[in-house]
């Protein structure tokens, strides 16, 4: 297995590079998935080098850390006061790399999710174990299908880099749409707070809350997500940081 050292600014794409079937995998002439290889690199994480094994290749996309991962983790550990006490769900946790990295950091209570597939799910425990952590509680869930989880309690959900496909914009709506307005508070410290926002406003942070990154450029398809958040009653605040808040419309 190939192990080196990685720098996250060669994740870094054009401004326009946001074709839909991108990374999607490729089919051999009898149309056979390939078998899955992996390559594992040290990733610098604020304070922590952490040891990322990563698909080659995957039909679903969950194979590599994305620029928004890291940038987003720099922007909780500035703001780590919002994980204090909460439970937390991460969406697209693709390889488990953030959550990891919260949870050997900071102990935060986290529990990772992404599509409905057993080799990202294998992948997520097999960094947990290769990272000297217990694996981490994860939910099988393709956006837009009904949530595992009939009530769910998590405070916050976060999610890095998750705007790639378009076609899958309303399927991750009413995926956060469900988590938020369906949410059943259980922690005995639900999070209410406020962040100065990008224009220099306090935003109210409550729980629920969705909190996401994207490291790309928000362009005229990426802006589609946010519509669609707000025509389902969500509200979308930009916090600054290519980090934006979305919670239920008051």
């Amino acid at each position: 297995m190939e192990t080196a050292l990685f720098s996250a600014a060669s994740l870094f794409h054009g401004a326009d590079d946001s074709d839909d079937e991108r990374d999607e995998m490729q089919v051999d002439s009898e149309g056979e998935k390939p078998a899955l290889e992996y390559v594992e690199r040290a990733h610098d994480f604020p304070g922590v080098k952490l040891s990322v094994r990563e698909f080659s290749s995957h039909e679903l996309n969950a194979n590599l850390l994305w620029p928004g991962t890291f940038s987003f983790a720099t922007w909780l550990v500035k703001n780590l006061s919002i994980l204090d006490g909460q439970r937390v769900l991460e969406l697209g946790s693709g390889t488990g790399a953030l959550a990891i990295f919260l949870r050997k950091s900071f102990g935060v209570d986290i529990m990772t999710s992404d599509y409905d597939d057993k080799e990202i799910e294998e992948n997520i425990a097999y960094n947990c174990r290769a990272n000297s952590l217990d694996v981490l509680p994860h939910i099988r869930h393709t956006w837009g299908d009904p949530f595992p989880v009939s009530r769910p309690d998590w405070d916050i959900v976060i999610a890095s880099d998750i705007l790639l496909y378009v076609k899958q914009y309303d399927n991750l709506v009413k995926t956060v749409s469900f988590l938020l307005k369906g949410y059943n508070k259980t922690s005995e410290k639900a999070g209410c707070t406020t962040i100065t926002d990008k224009s220099g406003t306090q935003v109210p942070a409550k729980s629920p809350m969705f909190l996401m990154s994207w490291r790309r450029r928000i362009g005229k398809d990426q802006s589609l997500f946010f519509t669609g958040c707000e025509h389902a009653g969500l509200e979308v605040h930009h916090l600054g940081d290519l980090v934006y808040l979305i919670s239920i419309k008051s």
